[in-house]
This record gives structure tokens, C-alpha cells and sequence, in this order.
């Protein structure tokens, strides 16, 4: 989901990533339904709602701070936005409860927003002393980052920074955190854990990325659980669509592409089961159509003018005709 952010804080957001492909995979001058299940600041669901009067969204995020923002920017196109402040993940519950029957488009532009990571009190980035939340939705009671760090076991540590940020030093990492709680002195701000993983891992490079980079994306993942019931959420949304209604994914790491991809193959029929296998137990079936053979990814010039887009890939694909 990572977009610039708005200019001074008030002005238009400049254009969110992979704009103009998603708009050609999506193709909303059809005009019709469609969901932005992580709205953020409303860069595409701007793009869609311009593409076509007969255009509609239902715009999802947890952050009200975003909703608040997207609903005021987004004003002027009527009831034809809807801003519903959810988990993407309940993609079906929220159609059913908008009325809405026929959906020709959904977009998952996952991961976290530039409104999330420049915001100097969220505690999503490291560039700012401030309080160790990482919660998408600060409001909704579910633990921060802080609490994780607090509670959980130097085992368990170690594996989040591991499986979610694929961080090398895990186990060296999740010690020195684990120890400096031991000594009353538990890491409650983004400042004492960068510091902490510098002292721990280090600089391997003069030009290498900060060495907490991976500690603070893994701990944002287990906060926000961006992973649970990816899977299930792609096979909920390409359920909802019409024939050749369109469904796109932008992803920001492996993990998430990982899954994406191998739900959406899934769903093109092909069968994922190990060989000499005598049936299929995977649920293969063939509901799509891939319009992404390989992730589409933003080329140098959206980079230079987005370094935050660099890790960003889009995969698509076109619902065929219902049974």
C-alpha cells in the first residue's frame, strides 16, 4: 500500500504504486462494483471512480485516521464511495451488508501506507523516537509491539523475526531483547529498539539498508497478523466476482507474494499436490483466469520517484464464467 505521502501533509497524495497497471487489469471504465480493500489515502479508488460515472467502491481499511482522510478527499464522487472501517479479511460479511450484489472488481494493496510509516506517533518506523505500537487500527485493543516484545519468549521472538522479516540474526537479536527486559529495562519505543539491533547485528555495509529494517517489518506483520487467512481472503474475494470480473493483488514482500501466488495458480486449476498423488486434495479449480503469468513490478522511473514502491509486485487475473 506504500503511496508518498500527501504534500505538507494536506495537499493530493502523489500517484500510489503501480497505478496504471492496476487501472489496466481492473479496467473500471466498465464501470460497476468494485472493492479497494485497503484503501489508505484513496490513490486508486480515486483512479477508478474518475475511469467511469457508473463506477462504484467500497472502500475497507482498519486505520480511522485513513478512512477520515480518503472520505474527505474522495467527497465529491457521493454515495458512489463508501468508507468501511473493517478487517479486508471480512470481504464477505461487508458486501452482503453494503447490498451490493454484483462486484467487478477487488484490489488488495497490501502492506502498510506512507500515512502509517511517516506518521512520527504510529511507532511503524524507526525514524521517529515514539511509542512501539505498529497496530494498523491504534483503537481496535489487540497488543502493540511492545507488548509482543514484552511477553513472548525468546523462542518465539526469534521465529517471528525470522519466518516474517527473514532476519539472519534472529536468535542473537531476540537474546539481546529478551536480556535488556530481564534487566527492568524492556524496549518500549522505536528509538531503544533500532538502537538495540544496531548494537546487535551492525552494519555489514557503509550503504547497506538500516540493520533493523527486517526487525521492524516482522514485528509489524505479527502485530497486524498481515499473513493469517491470506490464502482464504483470495479465494473469498474471486468467489464474490461476476464473470470476467477482475481481482489484483499488489504485494510488498515474499511472504505475502508467496501465498498470492500460489493461491491464484490454485484457483486456475492447476493442482499443487505432491506426485503419484491418486486425488486431488488441494482444491484446485479452475474459477480464474491468470492475467499475470510473472508479478508485474514498478519499473526505474515509478521507483526513482517512489523508492518505496521498489519492492512492490502485482498479480491479477480474470474471473471465468460461473458454474
Amino acid at each position: 500500500m506504500v503511496m508518498a505521502a500527501p504534500l505538507g501533509g494536506k495537499g493530493a497524495p502523489h500517484r500510489p504504486v503501480l497505478l496504471t497497471e492496476t487501472m489496466q487489469f481492473l479496467a473500471p471504465a466498465r464501470g460497476g462494483v468494485f472493492v479497494d480493500c485497503t484503501v489508505g489515502l484513496g490513490g486508486h479508488t480515486e483512479a477508478i471512480l474518475e475511469s467511469s460515472t457508473e463506477a462504484r467502491v467500497i472502500g475497507i481499511d482498519l486505520d480511522e485516521e485513513a478512512l477520515d482522510y480518503v472520505s474527505n478527499r474522495l467527497a465529491r464522487f457521493g454515495n458512489r464511495f463508501r468508507a468501511v472501517q473493517s478487517n479486508f479479511r471480512e470481504i464477505n460479511s461487508i458486501v452482503e451488508e453494503s447490498g451490493e450484489k454484483q462486484i467487478q472488481g477487488v484490489l488488495a494493496d497490501l502492506g502498510v501506507s506512507s500515512l502509517q510509516i511517516d506518521s512520527a506517533t504510529r511507532g511503524f518506523s524507526f525514524r521517529f523516537d515514539a511509542p512501539l505500537d505498529m497496530r494498523m487500527n491504534p483503537t481496535g485493543g489487540t497488543e502493540t509491539a511492545a507488548d509482543l516484545l514484552l511477553q513472548e519468549s525468546e523462542t518465539e521472538i526469534a521465529r517471528i523475526l525470522f519466518e516474517y522479516g527473514e532476519e539472519r540474526r534472529s536468535r542473537r537479536i531476540a537474546k539481546w531483547i529478551v536480556e535488556s527486559r530481564e534487566r527492568g529495562e524492556p524496549i518500549r519505543t522505536t528509538k531503544a529498539l533500532a538502537d538495540l539491533v544496531q548494537r546487535a547485528v551492525g552494519y555489514s555495509k557503509p550503504r547497506d539498508i538500516h540493520p533493523a529494517t527486517r526487525t521492524f517489518q516482522a514485528l509489524r506483520i505479527a502485530v497486524n497478523r498481515e499473513l493469517a487467512e491470506l490464502d482464504q481472503f483470495v479465494g473469498a474475494a474471486i468467489d464474490l466476482l461476476q464473470p470476467d470480473g477482475r481481482f489484483v493483488a499488489i504485494s510488498f514482500h515474499s511472504l505475502e507474494d508467496r501465498i498470492i501466488k500460489q493461491e491464484l495458480r490454485r484457483l486456475s486449476g492447476y493442482c499443487q499436490c505432491p506426485p503419484r498423488v491418486p486425488v486431488c486434495s488441494c482444491g484446485a479449480r479452475r474459477a480464474v483466469e491468470l492475467l499475470t503469468r510473472r508479478p508485474v513490478v514498478p519499473d526505474d522511473t515509478q521507483i526513482a520517484q517512489n523508492p518505496r514502491a521498489r519492492s512492490a509486485k502485482l498479480r491479477a487475473c480474470r474471473r471465468l464464467s460461473l458454474p
